[in-house]
């Protein structure tokens, strides 16, 4: 099992920044990937940023050129940094992992973190 706990979430106004942050702990060994997910009212779950174990980054086209996702290999941690928020980057914010072990690969959700911007 892998534990993800996220935080940083918060109310900001349109055009700031946070930054939100996953510690991941438990067999956090063979995690191939972690990410961002993001789920608006009323609306289903969507990507937002991914990082792979080598660092290649994939992001939404929604959030290219705004958000950045990082991680720290050393704390277990993924981070994703938000800047020139929109309101419609409000969502409640997932982080997820998945863990490969042969030809399996098992997917790990954390509680949400919310994000609003207001106008």
């Amino acid at each position: 099992q892998v534990q993800l706990v996220e935080s940083g979430g918060g109310l900001v106004q349109a055009g700031g920044s946070l930054r939100l942050s996953c510690a991941a702990s438990g067999s956090i060994f063979s995690i191939t990937s972690m990410g961002w997910y993001r789920q608006a009212p009323g609306k289903q779950r969507e990507l937002a940023a991914t990082i792979t174990s080598g660092g290649v980054t994939n992001y939404a086209d929604s959030v290219k050129g705004r958000f950045t996702i990082s991680r720290d290999n050393a704390k277990n941690t993924v981070y994703l940094q938000m800047n020139s928020l929109k309101p419609e980057d409000t969502a409640v914010y997932y982080c997820h992992a998945v863990r490969s072990t042969g030809w399996t690969a098992y997917e790990f959700w954390g509680q949400g973190t919310q994000v609003t911007v207001s106008s």
